[in-house]
């Protein structure tokens, strides 16, 4: 099997029935959600859009607080669930494809994914690698090309650390248009997608490598124009007239699951009730507008089926992890 295709399966996602469990019997008092990043990027865009709509369609009837607790591409707020609130039954946590490579690679030391619940998800996001606005460079293999000839003048910067998810999807690019060794690609590494876009935006670095959601608001914006999207096919509506990768002759595709996970310690009250409302939003009409609108793609998984598919993406981002040397 080709590092593309390997890659290309870490990424993938199915569709399955959302299954009901009754959340009677338990709302959060003070429900809170942690976005292990600083603002601006998909884990603060999960916890922002859910606790809102979950309030919205009354599955909760307090305001969500949404804390951003940013260090370790996840790790601090991994630990601090895991160590100081692993018995708390308001928190719910964002997750993602990253959180799934840090702990494939064991970047979250000491931490396994079986120290907390694995609770929904939300959707998928799409890549995207993207460049200023007012950048001279207009396509994927103008960039690739780029960095081909000279690795050192191109820096790709993205919200998860070195190793991570948004590093793993610029990786897929390069192999892609045959660049032998993509631990040439230098990737420069923020707390969060809003920073690295800053950064862009600064000048510090030539490129963006992120997901579509955490993109929507600047190509909005008119900061940055998207290079690809890591799609197989052109996503509809506004953002069918973002190219994708492989119409560009790059096949490279890269989706980033959206999600997540809540205290090992909370009790199975709690946790069936978050799932059956998680379960309650993803189903709702309200919800799949706000798919449409952010470009999110279907991924429809609650509780043990959940569970089971985060324990096969790290296991499947382990296997590609080895192959590129990031861990041994």
């Amino acid at each position: 099997m080709t590092f593309v295709t390997r890659i290309a399966l870490a990424a993938a996602f199915v569709g399955a029935s959302a299954f009901t469990v009754s959340a009677q019997g338990f709302s959060p008092e003070n429900p809170e959600c942690i976005a292990p990043a600083n603002p601006g990027g998909g884990w603060d865009f999960t916890c922002r859009q859910v606790g809102k709509s979950l309030q919205d369609l009354g599955l909760i009837d307090k305001t969500m607080q949404v804390v951003n607790l940013a260090g370790g591409g996840g790790g601090v707020a991994y630990a601090e669930v895991v160590n100081k609130r692993n018995d708390s039954n308001d928190l719910i946590v964002a997750a993602s494809s990253a959180t799934a490579t840090r702990l494939a690679q064991g970047a979250f030391p000491g931490n396994t994914m079986n120290q907390v619940r694995w609770l929904a998800s939300v959707g998928a996001d799409y890549g995207v690698v993207a460049v200023a606005a007012d950048s001279d460079i207009a396509t994927l293999p103008e960039l690739l090309d780029m960095i081909k000839a000279d690795p050192t003048s191109v820096s790709v910067a993205g919200g998860s650390a070195v190793g991570g998810w948004d590093h793993l999807k610029v990786l897929i690019a390069a192999n892609a248009h045959g660049i032998e060794d993509v631990r040439s690609v230098k990737y420069i590494a923020f707390d969060g997608g809003g920073e690295a876009v800053t950064q862009l935006l600064a000048g510090s670095v030539q490129a963006f490598t992120g997901d579509i959601s955490e993109a929507k608001g600047f190509v909005d914006s008119g900061d940055i124009k998207v290079l690809a999207v890591l799609a197989p096919e052109r996503l509809e509506g506004e953002f069918s007239e973002m190219p994708t990768a492989r119409e560009q002759g790059v096949d490279a595709l890269g989706a980033n699951w959206r999600g997540f996970y809540a205290p090992g310690g909370m009790s199975d009250e709690a946790y069936d009730a978050w799932v059956a409302k998680i379960g309650e939003l993803y189903a709702s009409p309200e919800w799949k507008e706000i798919m449409a609108v952010n470009g999110i793609a279907p991924l429809d998984l609650q509780g043990a089926e959940f569970e089971a598919f985060v324990a096969d993406s790290v296991q499947q981002i382990q296997d590609i992890s080895r192959e590129i040397g990031i861990i041994k």
